[in-house]
């Protein structure tokens, strides 16, 4: 707990110190050059690109590493569920090194070092017996990834092109399916029960947000049958979900999620080539 106080302490005055030398060197420069400044700042470059699209696969991986975790602990001694799990943090550390060999921003590093801290911890709390505590560290450690991806998509963001939002878009579906399984499970167990009810039910209200977005692109036929099935399953699971109080059923959400996953997957590929 201390180390989440002092990482969240220490993204705040990296925040106030940016905000600060750029409000400083704002008053010495005339009015033009600062717009011509503020022009380059905010254009796209090709590391901008990389690093964005690795954030999302950060704030993805953080969620899906607290869902996997929780779905262990129902099976302690299922050594396939910590294959999965193994290979996920590997997942996570390719993403960190994409951004750590990319980037030149000090603040984006000061951040990476703390995620790849959080990425060792959460290794040595897979050594170690599951416990209640261990499962709470999880849940902190999941959190400090998603917050440290988010804080730095910011300062690398950039103006999307139609083609980018899409891809953002259907990889931040994939990121709420697995946010959505993670607070299922995590209200089960009794884990911060009223917090988490409430986070819970404000990423389904994301997700039908996000796919608005994706049901007005204009697909081709065969992707309009993709996003068809994964508006039909979602219409179903969805209230499944919304029923946890009466049954509990990870098993099969844990799967059929999977699935959706590799249909968005369809759709962020096809937004991907399309860049």
């Amino acid at each position: 707990m201390k180390f989440l106080v002092y990482t969240s302490l220490l993204l705040s005055i990296i925040t106030t110190s940016y905000a600060t030398e750029v409000s400083t060197t704002s008053v010495k420069k005339p009015h033009k050059e600062l717009q011509t400044l503020a022009y380059q700042e905010k254009k796209m470059t090709r590391g901008d690109v990389k690093i964005i699209e690795a954030t999302e696969n950060i704030r993805y991986l953080s969620q899906k590493i607290a869902q996997e975790y929780l779905f262990l602990s129902y099976y302690h001694n299922n050594d396939f569920l910590k294959k999965d799990l193994y290979k996920t943090l590997n997942d996570l550390s390719k993403n960190l090194k994409i951004i750590s060999s990319t980037t030149k921003n000090q603040d984006t590093n000061n951040i990476l070092d703390f995620l790849a801290y959080s990425k060792e911890q959460i290794l040595l709390i897979l050594e170690r017996k599951i416990t209640k505590e261990e499962i709470s560290d999880i849940l902190d450690y999941s959190d400090t990834l998603q917050e440290g991806a988010e804080s730095i998509a910011k300062t690398h963001a950039y103006p999307f092109s139609k083609e980018e939002k899409m891809l953002v878009t259907s990889k931040n579906i994939a990121f709420l399916l697995e946010r959505i399984m993670k607070y299922y499970m995590a209200i089960h167990g009794g884990y911060r029960a009223d917090t988490n009810h409430k986070k819970l039910y404000y990423s389904i209200l994301e997700l039908r947000d996000a796919l608005d977005i994706v049901n007005e692109y204009p697909y081709p036929d065969p992707l309009k049958k993709v996003r068809q099935n994964i508006n039909h399953i979602w219409d179903r699971e969805g209230e499944a979900v919304m029923q946890l109080e009466y049954y509990f059923i990870p098993n099969l959400l844990v799967d059929t999620m999977g699935y959706l996953e590799e249909e968005i997957d369809t759709l962020s590929l096809y937004h991907s080539k399309n860049l």
